[in-house]
């Protein structure tokens, strides 16, 4: 009998392509895409839904767009990127809170356990614009444990 081993993994880039009226990023993968790829979890609606109970390595990066010396310090005051548990509702939980200081990049990593149906959401402060490149701006988990 052969045992194979499923590993639940996901890296994601951006899909924007116009101005942001909602504060949600949403996010795309496939193999068309390059980089981008998708095993076990799934999109719904550009967010992330985790399909395996365990716990998971998260990590995102996201960099701003036409981020000046000018605009840092507008940045440095309000600019959050947040990921979240927003589905199902009924125990929606903050995973990261990061601000952006005085740069125009934020980046972390971090080990959570994940359920089963759990939505992840990711949310920039609105209006401003994440970059599309994909070595500046990107989101994934993988599976580590059950």
């Amino acid at each position: 009998m052969i045992f194979v081993k499923r590993w639940d993994i996901a890296e994601l880039q951006l899909n924007h392509t116009g101005p942001r009226q909602d504060p949600r990023l949403y996010w795309q993968g496939g193999p068309a895409l390059g980089r981008s790829f998708l095993y076990g979890p799934q999109l719904d609606n550009g967010q992330l839904r985790v399909r395996r109970d365990g716990i998971y390595k998260l990590h995102i990066q996201v960099t701003l767009s036409n981020c000046s010396s000018f605009m840092k310090s507008i940045v440095s005051h309000r600019a959050t990127l947040t990921v979240g548990i927003c589905s199902p509702s009924s125990h929606s939980i903050s995973l990261l809170r990061l601000n952006f200081h005085s740069g125009c990049t934020v980046a972390s990593q971090r080990l959570t356990p994940l359920a089963h149906g759990d939505t992840l959401c990711t949310n920039l402060t609105l209006p401003l614009l994440p970059s599309q490149n994909a070595d500046e701006t990107f989101f994934g988990i993988q599976w580590v444990h059950s």
